[in-house]
C-alpha cells in the first residue's frame, strides 16, 4: 500500500487529480490550495462552482488553516457513520472550495488509504463524489476505472469502507441534518 500512498501524494502535489477511495464511495481528490487543480476537477465532475467541494483529513489539526479557531470544534469521526461538517470557514479560504458558502465542509476520514493520503501530503484533500453531477456515485473499482482512467492522474488501489455511501452532512453550530447518509 506505502507504493500506492506515495505515488498519489506524488502526483497531488504535483497539481494532479486522483479517484480514491473514501469511507462510503470513491471520490475525486487534489490539494485545496491549488487553484487550477481545483478547476480541473469541477471540470472533470461538472460541477457548479458555486456548490462547493468537502475536504477530509486525517486529523482535527490538518484543518487548523482551513477552519475557523473561533468556532465549534470538529467532532472525533464514528467510524461505522461518517459526518461531514459545516463548519465556519477560516478567513481566505477560497471560493473554489467554499462555493456560495460562509461555511466549509469538512470531514475527518477514518477510511484507512484516504487517511494515508492526508497524511502523506500533510494536508486536507478535496474529496468530491467520483460521479459527474447527477448520476449515481461509484462504489466498485471496475466502473471508477471506465468512467474515470482517462480523466484522472491516477487512481489509488482499494476499497471504499466501512460505510455504504456518501456521508450525512450536518451543521455543526445548529446540529441540522443537511443531507442524511447511507443507511
Amino acid at each position: 500500500m506505502k507504493m500506492f500512498i506515495y505515488r498519489a501524494a506524488s502526483v497531488l502535489l504535483s497539481g494532479g487529480v486522483i479517484a480514491c477511495p473514501t469511507e462510503g464511495i470513491f471520490g475525486l481528490s487534489c490539494m485545496p490550495d491549488d487553484p487550477r487543480a481545483l478547476l480541473r476537477l469541477l471540470t472533470i465532475k461538472q460541477r457548479d462552482p458555486s456548490k462547493g467541494l468537502i475536504l477530509i483529513a486525517a486529523n482535527k489539526s490538518q484543518f487548523d488553516d482551513w477552519i475557523d479557531p473561533q468556532g465549534v470544534a470538529i467532532p472525533d469521526p464514528d467510524p461505522t457513520h461518517p459526518v461531514t461538517w459545516l463548519a465556519k470557514a477560516a478567513p481566505g479560504v477560497s471560493r473554489l472550495v467554499l462555493g456560495n458558502h460562509d461555511n466549509l465542509a469538512a470531514r475527518i476520514t477514518t477510511n484507512p488509504i484516504a487517511r494515508a493520503l492526508c497524511d502523506a501530503v500533510d494536508s486536507p484533500l478535496v474529496s468530491t463524489s467520483a460521479n459527474l453531477t447527477g448520476e449515481p456515485t461509484v462504489r466498485n473499482q471496475f466502473i471508477l476505472h471506465r468512467k474515470f482512467a482517462a480523466c484522472v492522474d491516477y487512481i489509488v488501489p482499494g476499497h471504499c469502507g466501512p460505510a455504504a455511501g456518501p456521508s450525512e452532512i450536518r451543521n455543526l453550530m445548529t446540529g441540522e441534518i443537511v443531507r442524511p447518509g447511507a443507511a
